[in-house]
């Protein structure tokens, strides 16, 4: 069974999902749904203004015609009445009135001699006393005194009324000087039918405006969209890397300044990314320029050097005593100068994109073993790694990976450095960790940088300055990563994360193992093993 967690997290994916789908269009569907609700705001207005105006001229001219009528019929007919008229008469002269011009029903009550009352109607059951309202009666058989303002006793008084969801008109009238009151009932269901036409009309008017507006909305947005669609397209490319894009640009509002400014920026850019690569390369060149220009002199030096140290080391002492501090020390710097330059043409070789692997299997084991023998360091270093585990890895950068980072902890760390093996999936995974006071925490995120100094007191070290870069642009090669901290016990960590399998990084130009670029780079028995001495602490 799914767990309630699970179901609420499927559907915080969904909807997630389809707000990103509908993200796209989001801009497109505002304006849409803008343009729809101030076209249906106006329209649903306009309606309902024009459906009341002409619902109120409908009503009251046919209102007025009828009462005019019918209050005529009232002077012409009903006043003719006797005081106390007959039923017959009544019933005649109702129907007299109901023959005008409006076709009316009628209703006359009255009172006979007796006191009793009697009713003309002139359709027979169709209209009753009961059919007009109490309010009504009441107000049309009440007296009203005279004034200057008012000169008759009673007036003529009308209302509409719905019966089985029918509309009718109510007028009623009482005769001066008589008893006999009239009343008319008129319907009104061909004006209500008329009305209904003209709602439908303006109802269906009002689709067709909000239909005009989306269409119209459509197009708005399509105009303003697309300008913007074609100007994040080129943004993309710009940040892609490709900087001659640019946009066409065409009109005078406020997108095409838009564009314009695109383009300038572009523009501006690419001349300033040119400007950047041309010195780039120049500052390249010239090191790597500078690093050949003195590999020829260092190589007579280095002889010169070797000849003077193997007299110090001779048993003969036939070099002054007094100037034997002073060999030792060119001897010393000569080194260290060779080191920095074989460094600095590494570098030049990744900066220039010419650095390549030579792919071989490797023992992993055996392959620190002879790195850690090579130097001289196997008491200094406690190994724990099984037999057996294997590589396809380029061998000499892997030799150069490994001196600098175990050099590194000898020397800031000290002795015993721990070297560690594991496998993870297809991953090899190399920690060094030595046991001295750890790197601080402002020098941490700058430990592969290149010259970096922790203290600028002492800017001079035995390294280049350059051991750890190199060391992490040969894993980089390899498609790895090194990354450095400290152990929650003391001391520092390098981790060294390389694929088992590097053979997928190299190019079909390649594969054959001739595309090496670095068989002079750092990676003998002492060019490599230390390069951030003021960096670790």
């Amino acid at each position: 069974m799914t767990r309630p967690q699970d179901e609420l997290r499927g559907w915080a994916a969904a909807r997630k999902a389809i707000l990103s789908g509908l993200r796209f269009t989001s801009l497109r569907l505002r304006l849409v749904v803008v343009f729809g609700l101030v076209a249906l705001t106006a329209a649903v207005s306009a309606s309902g203004i024009a459906y009341w105006l002409n619902r109120e001229a409908v009503l009251t001219r046919t209102q007025d015609a009828v009462l005019r009528d019918f209050q005529q019929e009232m002077r012409n007919h009903a006043s003719m009445l006797p005081v106390h008229p007959a039923q017959d008469e009544l019933q005649r002269t109702a129907g007299q009135m109901a023959n005008s011009s409006q076709r009316f029903s009628v209703l006359l009550v009255a009172q006979d001699p007796n006191g009793k009352t009697v009713v003309g109607n002139s359709e027979l059951d169709t209209f009753t006393l009961e059919d007009v309202p109490k309010s009504l009666q009441k107000a049309v058989n009440k007296e009203q005194p005279l004034s200057s303002n008012n000169k008759s006793a009673y007036h003529l008084y009308w209302q509409r009324i719905t019966d089985h969801d029918k509309p009718y008109l109510v007028g009623g009238a009482r005769v001066i000087g008589g008893t006999t009151t009239g009343y008319m009932l008129k319907s009104l269901e061909p004006e209500a039918k008329d009305l209904n036409s003209l709602a439908w009309s303006l109802g269906i008017a009002t689709g067709l405006a909000l239909i005009g507006s989306a269409l119209l909305a459509q197009a708005a947005a399509t105009t303003v969209l697309k300008p913007v669609h074609r100007l994040g397209i080129a943004a993309r490319r710009l940040g892609e890397g490709k900087l001659d894009t640019r946009l066409r640009v065409s009109g005078t509002d406020e997108l095409a300044d838009l564009s314009r400014t695109f383009n300038h920026t572009a523009e501006a850019l690419e001349k300033r990314v040119a400007d950047m690569s041309a010195r780039d390369e120049a500052s390249r060149r010239f090191v790597a320029d500078m690093s050949h220009e003195l590999r020829t002199p260092l190589t007579a030096i280095t002889a010169v050097t070797e000849i003077l140290e193997e007299e110090l080391d001779a048993e003969t002492g036939s070099v002054d005593p007094m100037i034997e501090p002073a060999v030792r020390l060119v001897v010393s710097e000569t080194r260290r100068l060779n080191d920095l330059v074989e460094n600095l043409m590494e570098v030049t070789r990744f900066d220039a994109g010419t650095a390549r692997l030579v792919l071989d299997d490797v023992d992993i084991a055996d392959q620190i073993t002879a790195c850690i023998d090579a130097r001289a360091w196997l008491d200094a270093v406690d190994l724990d790694a099984e037999r057996g585990i294997t590589a396809r890895l380029d061998p000499r950068r892997l030799d150069v990976i490994l001196a600098n980072l175990i050099g590194n902890a000898l020397k800031h760390g000290g002795s015993p450095v721990r070297v560690s093996v594991r496998v993870e999936g297809e991953e090899l995974v190399i920690e060094v960790q030595d046991h001295g006071p750890g790197i601080p925490g402002d020098v941490l995120p700058h430990v592969f940088d290149r010259f970096y100094k922790a203290s600028a007191s002492r800017p001079r070290s035995e390294g280049s300055g350059l051991g750890l870069s190199i060391a992490l642009e040969n894993a980089h090669i390899h498609g790895g990563e090194i990354t450095a901290a400290n152990a929650p016990k003391g001391g520092a960590v390098f981790t060294l994360r390389l694929p088992q399998d590097a053979s997928e990084l190299l190019t079909d130009d390649l594969r054959d193992g001739n595309g090496n670029g670095n068989e002079n780079g750092p990676g003998n028995g002492h060019g490599s093993g230390n390069s951030t001495e003021d960096t670790a602490g």
